[in-house]
């Protein structure tokens, strides 16, 4: 699961910079850095203001942040 990543390319598409997102989260800018990075992952509360900020559902970050081996083999041809 790739969670910073799609958080990254949201950010990024919405024209919104790693500073300003921080400030709106309550979190620094190097934390953002780390989570976008893949470094830490977001507590469920952060995840939760993230998305709020950037004013989307948690569960497209999870959506866009899937990757084949976050599916069981066994379901990857569905």
């Amino acid at each position: 699961m790739k969670i910073g990543n799609a958080i990254k390319m949201i950010r990024k598409q919405l024209g919104v910079t790693q500073i300003d997102l921080s400030n709106q989260v309550g979190i620094t800018q190097a934390s953002l850095s780390q989570i976008e990075s893949g470094n830490k992952r977001p507590t469920d509360k952060n995840l939760k203001k993230i998305c709020n900020a950037l004013d989307i559902p948690v569960s497209v970050v999870y959506i866009l942040g899937m990757d084949e081996s976050d599916i069981p083999e066994s379901r990857q041809k569905i």
